[in-house]
């Protein structure tokens, strides 16, 4: 059975999100079938959460040196499909001869939940060995409203953001436990309800640079990156060894406005809540991140 052009992209490019299911299924299909014969990535976007992941991986994919899962941005195998094994993993990017015919020398996806998952940092470690990653940071007060806001739409949060808050420490208690002893758990709490933990970036940088070293991460701060993208996606073709090239076309993905802007007092209690995460950040980076200078 032939796939129309128009369904997926040898190339790596991502398939439209009004395609019909049922087309969906038919490169899924293929993928398996031919999975001895694809690539595995040379890089991964791990996050953060509503740091620009998205906007940065739609920018590198325009790179005629680069491809991503034939469909779709992220594939979550690292965190939330581990059980179902390399193979399945290795499907959802293009064929090896078909990347070396065009050229393609870097394979990527974007999972924003690999850098907050416990357990993805030693499994990206083990499956990977070799390859590099990228983790985008967003000022933390910012991020948090910003998760709560898509969670909110996605209908995975039905609280307010102050009170939502106030439940984290409750629905997180015993998560990150749960997911360390069993592969197979998941928890939607962990997942979509950590507004302020997953601000706390030096502890999952630690983490990363313990199973990945310390040599294969590059971090990105979204404010600069949105701000002045042409030098900072010049690094991150540095970091990966591309060409650079003139022809990326930078847009801001996946933004949701709120119907109204963060109380001042409540800015004021969450940045005093990161003061010391994000001195521990200055610490492991070597510089004070733009949202404390």
């Amino acid at each position: 059975m032939s796939i129309p052009s128009s369904v997926t992209s040898a190339a790596g490019r991502l398939l439209p999100k009004s395609l019909h299911p049922a087309l969906r299924v038919m490169p899924d299909a293929v993928g398996q079938a031919t999975r001895r014969g694809r690539a595995l990535p040379t890089f991964l976007i791990a996050g953060g959460q509503r740091c620009g992941t998205t906007s940065l991986f739609k920018a590198l994919v325009q790179h005629p040196q680069v491809a991503g899962p034939t469909l779709r941005k992220g594939v979550h195998y690292f965190d939330a499909g581990y059980t179902r094994g390399l193979d399945w993993y290795r499907a959802h990017f293009p064929l090896t001869a078909t990347l070396r015919a065009l050229g393609r020398t870097a394979v990527g996806e974007s999972s924003p939940y690999y850098l907050f998952h416990p357990l993805a940092a030693e499994r990206i470690a083990r499956d990977l060995p070799g390859v590099r990653v990228i983790v985008l940071l967003r000022d933390p007060v910012e991020r948090a409203y910003s998760a709560h806001a898509h969670e909110l739409a996605r209908g995975f949060e039905t609280e307010p953001f102050e009170r939502a808050l106030e439940l984290e420490e409750e629905r997180l208690a015993g998560t990150e436990e749960l997911l360390c002893a069993d592969p197979a758990a998941r928890s939607h709490h962990h997942r979509h309800h950590a507004y302020l933990r997953r601000g706390h970036y030096a502890d999952q940088l630690q983490r990363l640079e313990k199973h990945i070293g310390r040599d294969r991460l590059h971090v990105v701060e979204s404010e600069a990156f949105f701000a002045t993208p042409e030098p900072v996606f010049a690094g991150v073709a540095d970091f990966l060894g591309i060409a650079h090239d003139s022809g990326i076309a930078f847009e801001r993905h996946n933004a949701r406005p709120r119907g109204a802007p963060m109380p001042e007092a409540l800015r004021g209690r969450l940045r005093a809540h990161f003061a010391d995460a994000d001195r521990r950040l200055a610490d492991w980076w070597g510089r004070v991140p733009s949202w404390r200078g």
